[in-house]
């Protein structure tokens, strides 16, 4: 599955440096607005150790974990909607994106510019808001527009969608995100193509200081008042710190993890965070050839689960030979969880559960 994160926030936040240590991609960082000009891509690999275990059980020759693609995106500024700092560009790669990771400053630093003057949260978050809502209400004009020269023939679908896209369109210009519009999935056909700004997730990630990253603080407890009206999730990082524990090996971050008295990186919750925001779930192939990672979305059937690998494995699927994460282990791989009858043939309407070791049988 091609899956995109995007990163954005204000200008010197944080996101190139947190798209650095992501990615190792190299993305230029500066104490000045727009070092980022064009938006840097990189894919990161999802963080998780049930995979590995489950090759050292195989004793697979290869490991492939399954992975995110992540988009770090120019500072946007107040009037970006418009045009201002290049944010016209900027917004169009939003639109591209299944998720958004809104970076957010909240952390105190005389020797680091904020664009704003001063450190505040929630107006650094409403700027990025309003700024996505204008950028929606301009589609949505653009929609309603077409919609009334169309629907004067009469046509009822036309005149339904048409009053859906007006409503929208009132809805927005009280300043409220595309998300808060309580509509059916039918109605949403009205502008579904739109691919609107504001109605794409978001997953709040804090950058705070060093002395902060165990415990958080105030400003990260305002941000997490924000996102609690969408029940949306926030995760904190110290961007200076990812920086340095990217150049580091395993043992190493291990070590400096321990050191710092946090149980794992901001970085590896971070994509645990974005994978769960898009409602993701993992399933494994494993073998001594391979131990591999698929990505699907939750409530994936057993045929859909297998045209993740091949589009013959859906079309021919006879049955799916799985077992549970757990129980591989606890039997020391298919052969003991075979034997111990943990071993479950699934049909058609099989449901695949998060960590399912699976094989698939299917006709050619």
């Amino acid at each position: 599955m091609s899956l995109k994160c995007g990163i954005v926030g204000l200008p010197n936040v944080g996101k190139s440096t947190l798209f650095n240590a992501l990615s190792n991609a190299g993305a230029e960082s500066a104490n000045f607005p727009f070092c980022t000009i064009d938006p840097n891509v990189g894919q990161v690999a999802i963080p998780d150790e049930r995979l590995y275990k489950l090759a050292e059980i195989a004793t697979s020759a290869s490991i492939i974990p399954t992975t995110i693609e992540f988009v770090d995106i120019a500072g946007l500024v107040k009037g970006a909607a418009e045009g201002k700092g290049k944010g016209n560009a900027f917004l169009s790669h939003i639109r591209e994106v299944d998720l958004i990771i809104h970076v957010v400053r909240c952390f105190e630093d005389d020797d680091i510019i904020h664009v704003e003057g001063d450190v505040n949260p929630e107006r650094d978050i409403t700027i990025i808001e309003e700024e996505l809502i204008l950028k929606d209400l301009e589609s949505v004009e653009k929609r309603v527009d077409r919609l009334r020269k169309e629907s004067k023939g009469g046509d009822k679908a036309l005149k339904a969608q048409l009053d859906v896209a007006e409503r929208l369109k009132e809805h927005l210009e009280n300043g409220n995100s595309a998300r808060r519009f309580d509509v059916s999935d039918d109605e949403k056909a009205a502008y579904k193509d739109l691919f609107l700004l504001s109605a794409k997730p978001v997953l709040y990630a804090c950058n705070v200081g060093e002395s902060d990253l165990e415990t958080g603080n105030d400003l990260v407890e305002r941000v997490k008042k924000v996102a609690s009206e969408f029940g949306d999730e926030v995760v904190m990082f110290c961007a200076k710190i990812e920086a340095e524990i990217a150049e580091l090996d395993e043992e190493e971050k291990e070590m400096f993890l321990e050191e710092l008295g946090v149980s794992s990186a901001g970085l590896d919750r971070l994509i645990k965070a974005a994978y769960s925001e898009l409602g993701l779930i993992t399933y494994f192939t494993c073998g001594p050839k391979e131990a591999r990672a698929w990505t699907i979305r939750k409530g994936t059937k057993a045929p859909q689960a297998a045209g993740v690998i091949h589009t013959d494995f859906e079309r021919g699927f006879i049955r799916a030979e799985t077992i549970g994460f757990n129980h591989y282990v606890e039997f020391n791989g298919e052969k003991g969880a075979k034997e111990n009858g943990k071993m479950r043939q699934e049909g058609k309407e099989y449901v695949v559960a998060d960590g399912d070791v699976m094989l698939f049988r299917f006709n050619v």
